[in-house]
């Protein structure tokens, strides 16, 4: 069933220990002196690697592997034929697969991003988005995990980002969040091959056995 946990000091829950994160607070402290990074940076970064800007500090990390390139693709085939067509669904939603997000002097590709249609009409002509989505995924690399809970969702909540969902595929385990009073608000998590109507796309139900498929069994390091 579901739990929800507002995360707003040190982690004193199984829950918490569980899912490895103590607290997402609000803003994240920038860079005090003046070298921040730009989207120059961004620009300039080698095509191979994902740059971002977090705390006004240019973020380079790895494309994602094989687990989570699968696992967003899943997931987005799961919400968009629904959600954004229509189809089988409510319709009312523009969602996409690695948005460039230009959140104030931050800059942040997630996994996937949805925005309510009232919000976002149409789609900009230009190559980023400067309104902040109603929804964020995270899917986890072993590599992108500590930038994801640490910094990217804290710097969601700052931007005021309404929900945020966190996969991990070697885990089998979706979190799901809700802002409440500028703090993350954690409504539920889901592991395994589970059936499972998840805010803010709560009007259908997913299997999230769907978004397992085809991965290598999960090791213990994992």
């Amino acid at each position: 069933g579901e739990r929800s946990h507002e995360l707003m000091g040190p982690a004193s829950n199984q829950w918490v220990r569980d899912v490895g994160a103590a607290w997402y607070a609000g803003p994240m402290a920038d860079r005090a002196d003046d070298k921040r990074a730009t989207y120059q940076d961004v620009l300039d970064a080698p095509e191979h690697l994902d740059a971002e800007i977090i705390g006004g500090e240019l973020r380079l990390s790895p494309r994602p592997g094989g687990p989570a390139t699968s696992v967003a693709s899943k997931l987005a085939g799961e919400l968009i034929p629904p959600f954004n067509d229509g189809r089988g669904g409510p319709g009312g939603w523009i969602i996409l697969i690695e948005p460039e997000l230009h959140l104030g002097e931050e800059i942040v590709v997630p996994d996937l991003a949805g925005w309510r249609i009232e919000r976002l009409p149409m789609v900009p002509e230009g190559a980023f988005f400067t309104v902040t989505p109603d929804w964020v995924c995270e899917v986890i690399s072993p590599w992108s995990e500590t930038i994801d809970r640490l910094d990217k969702m804290p710097l969601y909540a700052a931007a005021g980002v309404g929900h945020a969902w966190l996969l991990h595929p070697r885990r089998r385990s979706l979190e799901a969040f809700r802002l409440h009073g500028g703090h993350w608000l954690a409504i539920a998590i889901h592991r395994g091959n589970v059936q499972a109507r998840i805010e803010p796309f709560d009007a259908i139900e997913i299997d999230l056995s769907r978004l397992w498929a085809n991965l290598p069994l999960p090791t213990r390091a994992s």
